[in-house]
């Protein structure tokens, strides 16, 4: 069963890939942008596993998709630690 603050989750992941769309080439200077845009994406992964396990092979998708959440954050860790040496730097 889908709970309402998964939509919603789902609903925000939409919007946020709307507007990194739109506003790509100033998001393009970003420092490591592709790994941020990696972390997102996996991240909304795991948005849409969480959809798909309330239809079908629940504990795989939810494994899964806590999985995913971890991987994000590590990757998020990885860009903002890029992000902050590449600071020190200039």
């Amino acid at each position: 069963m889908i709970q309402e603050n998964e939509l919603i989750t789902i609903f925000i992941g939409i919007g946020l890939l709307i507007f990194i769309i739109f506003n790509y080439s100033k998001l393009k200077t970003l420092p490591a942008i592709k790994i941020i845009l990696t972390g997102l994406s996996v991240l909304a992964i795991g948005w849409i596993l969480t959809i798909l396990e309330g239809f079908f092979l629940e504990e795989l998708l939810n494994s899964l998709e806590h999985l995913c959440y971890f991987l994000s954050s590590i990757i998020m860790t990885v860009w903002f630690w890029i992000a902050v040496k590449q600071k020190e730097v200039h």
